[in-house]
């Protein structure tokens, strides 16, 4: 038999399983296979590499192009070492919000995707709804890409890709993309009273965290560009938030390890600041073998988060913004896997109920108005759907 549940119903199933990053999410992606296999849809898991996270995708509806992609993250961040007033897992009503680890964040988006299954084949929608539902967007958006590979492949080709982080269901139409550049600075032990023969990794360390500094002090000075110039800052960012090295105050450090942390505006490219980057790394690697040969300095570097690039004219937002009403200008500073279906091809759009205010918050809630706002765009979602 079909299940049926509220958007309430679902939001509270959701939250009863802690997919805490640092665990499977895979009993919740078995409900809801077995949720939407009840209403006759199939959906398709695409696992990570350990076999132990799975993200869920489906399509919901006629298999022609044209339709809605509905994204949402399974994973939610930890609650150890918060002080929570209720359990963290368990929704808890009170004063007209609902409270739980990923009410907000975005398990209140994820229920009311799925709520919206059943609606949308009893209305016999006439372009699909296509449910895309990733593992470990808390750790670096990094479960959405092979998904959002697969589904190009082999779903119908989706017009625009909701992406459902909190925004008060107003229209965020670009964010900044990140990436790091993990480094590991290698010296030359000596005692300190020696410090002209060694190479402490700590201090040529400093160097490259103190050129942090002066290229935040640069961009800030700068006049935007017109695309980085509603972001807050208006400028990219590198930041060093962790450090490690050293033995003892009377030994040149051996070994400093840190990373950089760029978050970039959109228009500005992921290569152009990380040779930026190395070129300072080669500068003082230089000054260091000047001393020692043997110090030298190793970095590594991922792929990053792509910036979401506001679009003109762009399919999603225009969607959006008539289903809500909404005209406002808004850009955020932090990541989503937005930037990662536009990447992909997809016209892309962020909007979804709650406020970023209390993510990853202790007592992390969202608003009943906000669920309730995020079911009406369902609403009209689907008649927009239904049209010719």
């Amino acid at each position: 038999m079909p299940k049926h549940y509220t958007p309430r119903e679902l939001l509270e199933k959701l939250v009863s399983f802690p997919t805490v990053s640092s665990e499977s999410n895979l009993a919740l992606v078995d409900w809801v296979e077995e949720y939407l296999a009840s209403h006759g849809v199939k959906s398709h898991r695409v696992y990570n590499p350990s076999m132990t996270k799975a993200n869920l995708y489906a399509n919901v509806g006629p298999e022609v192009a044209g339709g809605v992609i509905l994204s949402g993250h399974t994973d939610v961040v930890p609650v150890v070492g918060q002080d929570w007033d209720t359990d963290p897992f368990t929704v808890v009503e009170k004063d007209g919000k609902l409270y739980g680890r990923g009410t907000c964040d975005m398990k209140g988006f994820d229920a009311l995707a799925l709520a919206a299954v059943p609606m949308a084949l009893k209305r016999g929608i006439k372009r699909p709804i296509q449910i895309a539902l990733s593992y470990d967007e808390e750790v670096g958006c990094v479960g959405a890409p092979d998904m959002i590979e697969v589904m190009a492949k082999h779903l119908p080709r989706a017009a625009a890709a909701v992406i459902g982080e909190p925004s008060m269901m107003k229209v965020v139409s670009g964010h900044k993309g990140a990436f790091g550049v993990r480094t590991h600075v290698h010296g030359f032990e000596v005692h300190s009273s020696l410090l002209h023969i060694g190479v402490s990794a700590v201090m040529q360390a400093a160097k490259l965290v103190d050129w942090c500094n002066q290229v935040n002090a640069q961009n800030a000075a700068k006049t935007p560009s017109p695309m980085a110039a509603d972001f807050v800052p208006p400028y990219t960012t590198p930041h060093v938030g962790i450090i490690h090295g050293g033995t003892a105050n009377n030994i040149t450090a051996k070994d400093c390890n840190f990373s950089v942390f760029f978050r970039c505006v959109p228009g500005e490219s992921f290569d152009m600041w990380r040779d930026a980057y190395m070129a300072k790394v080669a500068e003082v690697e230089a000054e260091m073998k000047a001393i020692r040969p043997e110090a030298w300095i190793e970095t590594s570097s991922g792929d990053g988060v792509p910036a979401l690039e506001p679009e003109e004219e762009g399919a999603a937002e225009n969607l959006v913004r008539r289903l809500t009403g909404d005209n406002s200008t808004n850009v955020v500073s932090y990541c989503t896997e937005a930037g990662q279906f536009q990447r992909g091809g997809y016209s892309s759009i962020i909007c979804g109920p709650g406020s970023i205010d209390q993510a990853h918050q202790a007592n992390e809630f969202i608003e009943i108005s906000q669920l309730e706002a995020g079911e009406q765009f369902m609403h009209r979602l689907i008649d927009h759907l239904c049209e010719d």
